[in-house]
């Protein structure tokens, strides 16, 4: 096996990865289809797979958690659609030709399309980058006539543009949306004073008990609270086919509009100062009120204060009003749910939740009805009829999940037990409800179902062949196959997918899927490198933990930074293996993390090992987020297994996380040791086997900013450890850039070839 193309050009800027690797991460990403609400035309919504880092270079703000893109005042680093082609969905179930959706500019990036509910038009935002002009970048509404493909702004006037922050646009009917805009009146952003005028103060002289996951990006002083009003401000404004606008309401930060079913009404929500430096915008104050669709605010349904003190632990709430919305099978009505509990889950109280439900403009004196009174915390609801809804409430302490039978229109007939499982036995799982798309828009249950008329949607696929949509027809059962996409990586069509089942050696049964590269012959190549990518997963029982997840016969996709991408580069690749931390009864899983990550590791190799298709002396490890904080684990606690390692933005410190991490619930003081033992950095010594350790150079998701890399890697340099440390310019957690995701694979197709192809027995080959 040869090394050319892993270090074909000098380390200096962007690199390239070899060819066949090159071409699996510019493999075509399949559209998204979106069919028409009479279910007769279907969308392919074109895209890319990648962004252009020049993309993530855009000018951001991060105000209180939200991230801003301000040229074209929406969030940042919005995935786009490229095109939109329209396809009919002919009698015999075959598509008609593509129509292009046209009119718009050349390198248009696309978001937020939504049918209108007659499915005779389609509304899109549209933003085109140029340099020189300035409100080119903003996003303005296009609609398209469903047809044609012809398309055309919605209005005129190039000065009315989305402020896409919080929303975008919803329709009201067939002809009307209701916008969000950037308001006619805003001018220049405000401008920050050189000097300041005083320190930056945050007290808690009342000894209130506020718990935060340390979340970065909060607001920090006055001037942070005038930029988060100056690009969350909108103005809802009214759009008609014909062109015409017409303001809604004045402006405010919106976050949600929601049309009832007979649109009538408008469910809207806003934010509003005081803001708060302890939480993100998610906690801020917050605002619900019901209008009329022309404009006349009915009534205010809460007004609620900033959310600061909701305890850290799972299953606690806000206090007040939530999950609010409207009922699918009603003209109008409202319903909610309220905790009786305050939002904390370590409350024991019965009932937990009650959900209500009310008209939206009740009779006088007209109180809420309940609907059901909930005693873990409520989840869902689908609803059916009045004699008919579908309740799911869950508990995550006891991974309880309950679905609950109930008669909304009559209080006599008593709720009962549909389904009452534990949520992480898959094997239990009774799937979702069976929905159906009503005249005015809405998805509820269906009771009856006429199998004359009944048409289901379904994807077919195997272990080498894409997955492709059929439509299966009753009476007769037939199937047309409507697709047809190429292979999209065709020089690993012929891979071999195996899943594997195993024992660890406490008898928790596990699997794991083998991947082969095309044409291999265990009798003539013998073992091979192994790439071994895991991320280990809490349980709270081992029957559980020793569940089948996922299908052998699934297509074998990848994204552009998937491991099975070294297929290309003849390694075996052990995807997904189990890795389980069981903690059962009173016993928590992390009280015994390492030991168990070791044994599940162990337990994976030997059999791979003992397969003959894996090499023992060059298996690498490696994982992203938790999983590159396993591998980090695992380089220092089982350096019997492994010669190498990646990890790609992982975390490396659980102190700087103090108030719990992923599943773990206590805090550092109430669990010291467990968070020392779980922080790599504190067996930073024992590593001896080379490292890569890749981060988004502004990753901001909680516990993982690139200080933990920084620091792990400083960690390792003290002790001698062979490592690199690799930041990737603007990326946040998942990588988005094609010059970074390149990138990143070069450097693991060059850490493979430097420190695992080319390992001896003694390990010390490439070092």
């Amino acid at each position: 096996m040869g090394t050319a193309g892993a270090e074909s050009v000098q380390e200096s800027g962007f690199q390239l990865p070899a060819p066949e690797l090159r071409e699996i991460v510019d493999a075509p990403a399949l559209p998204s289809l979106s069919f028409s609400p009479q279910r007769d035309k279907i969308l392919f919504l074109k895209r890319s797979s990648l962004l252009p880092l020049v993309e993530l270079a855009r000018p951001e703000e991060k105000l209180a958690s939200a991230k801003i893109d301000v040229k074209c005042n929406g969030k940042s680093r919005m995935p786009f659609f490229t095109g939109i082609g329209i396809h009919r969905l002919l009698p015999d179930d075959s598509l008609g030709p593509e129509k292009e959706v046209h009119g718009y500019p050349d390198g248009a990036k696309i978001n937020f399309v939504s049918w209108s509910p007659d499915g005779k038009r389609i509304a899109f935002s549209v933003r085109v980058d140029e340099e020189d002009n300035v409100s080119s970048c903003k996003l303005r509404v296009w609609i398209a006539d469903a047809e044609t493909g012809e398309a055309k702004p919605l209005f005129e006037s190039p000065d009315i543009c989305l402020n896409a922050v919080f929303g975008s646009f919803v329709w009201v009917n067939n002809s009307t949306l209701l916008i969000f805009t950037i308001p006619s009146s805003r001018r220049d952003p405000p401008k920050k004073t050189m000097v300041p005028l005083g320190p930056k103060i945050q007290s808690n002289e009342q000894k209130n008990i506020i718990i935060s996951r340390m979340t970065d990006n909060l607001l920090k002083d006055e001037y942070d609270e005038s930029l988060f009003d100056y690009y969350t401000t909108a103005q809802l404004v009214l759009g008609s086919l014909d062109g015409t606008a017409k303001d809604f309401g004045t402006p405010a930060v919106y976050t949600a509009v929601e049309p009832s079913p007979d649109q009538k009404y408008v469910l809207i929500t806003s934010m509003h100062r005081p803001y708060s430096y302890k939480v993100p915008c998610a906690r801020f104050s917050q605002k619900v009120q019901v209008w009329t669709t022309d404009g006349k605010l009915v009534r205010e349904l809460c007004d609620l204060p900033p959310a600061e003190d909701i305890p850290v632990c799972y299953n606690s709430v806000r206090e007040g009003m939530r999950s609010i919305s409207w009922r699918a099978d009603k003209p109008s009505t409202l319903y909610w749910v309220e905790a009786q509990d305050r939002g904390d889950a370590n409350v024991e109280l019965s009932p937990r939740d009650i959900i209500y439900t009310q008209p939206a403009e009740p009779a006088e004196g007209e109180k809420p009805e309940i609907l059901h009174k909930l005693d873990l915390r409520f989840r869902s609801v689908s609803w059916c009829d009045d004699s008919l809804a579908l309740v799911n409430e869950t508990w995550y302490k006891t991974s309880q999940t309950r679905t609950w039978l109930v008669c909304p229109g009559s209080k006599d007939v008593a709720p009962r037990v549909l389904f009452d499982r534990v949520f992480e036995n898959v094997y239990s799982d009774p799937g979702s409800p069976m929905m159906t798309r009503t005249s005015t828009g809405t998805n509820v249950g269906e009771e009856d179902i006429n199998l004359n008329q009944l048409k289901i949607l379904t994807s077919k696929e195997s272990k080498t062949e894409i997955t492709q949509y059929h439509i299966l027809s009753w009476p007769l059962k037939k199937s047309s196959q409507i697709t047809n996409f190429p292979h999209p990586y065709p020089t690993l069509a012929s891979l071999q997918k195996e899943m594997i089942k195993y024992q660890r050696k406490d008898g928790v049964p596990l699997t794991a899927t083998l991947y082969l590269p095309p044409g291999y012959d265990q009798s003539k190549d013998g073992p091979l490198p192994c790439l071994f990518w895991a991320y280990p997963e809490d349980y709270k029982s081992k029957d559980a933990a020793g569940q089948v997840r996922g299908s052998p016969n699934e297509f074998s996709g990848m994204t552009p930074t998937s491991s099975l991408i070294f297929l290309a580069r003849r390694f075996a690749v052990l995807a997904g293996p189990s890795i389980p931390i069981i903690g059962e009864g009173d016993k928590l899983p992390n009280d015994r993390f390492v030991e168990q990550l070791v044994s599940s590791a162990e337990a994976a190799v030997e059999e791979v090992v003992r397969r003959g298709v894996a090499d023992p002396s060059r298996i690498a490890v490696g994982g992203h987020s938790y999983g590159a904080f396993m591998t980090a684990h695992l380089l220092a606690h089982a350096p019997h297994l492994f010669c190498c390692g990646i990890a790609r933005s992982g975390s490396y410190n659980k102190t700087l996380t103090p108030f719990g991490f992923q599943t773990e619930f206590r805090t550092l003081w109430e669990a010291t040791n467990v968070y020392i033992e779980m922080s790599p950095i504190t067996h930073a010594n024992k590593i001896k086997k080379p490292i890569l350790i890749i981060h988004g150079e502004v990753d901001d998701k909680v516990g993982l900013f690139p200080m933990q890399a920084e620091r792990f890697f400083d960690a390792l340099k003290g002790h001698g450890a062979l490592s690199r440390l690799v930041l990737l310019p603007f990326e946040h957690h998942v990588y988005a850039a094609r010059e970074n995701v390149m990138h990143v694979i070069w450097e693991t197709d060059r850490w493979l070839q430097k420190y695992c192809l080319s390992n001896t027995s003694d390990g010390k080959c490439g070092a």
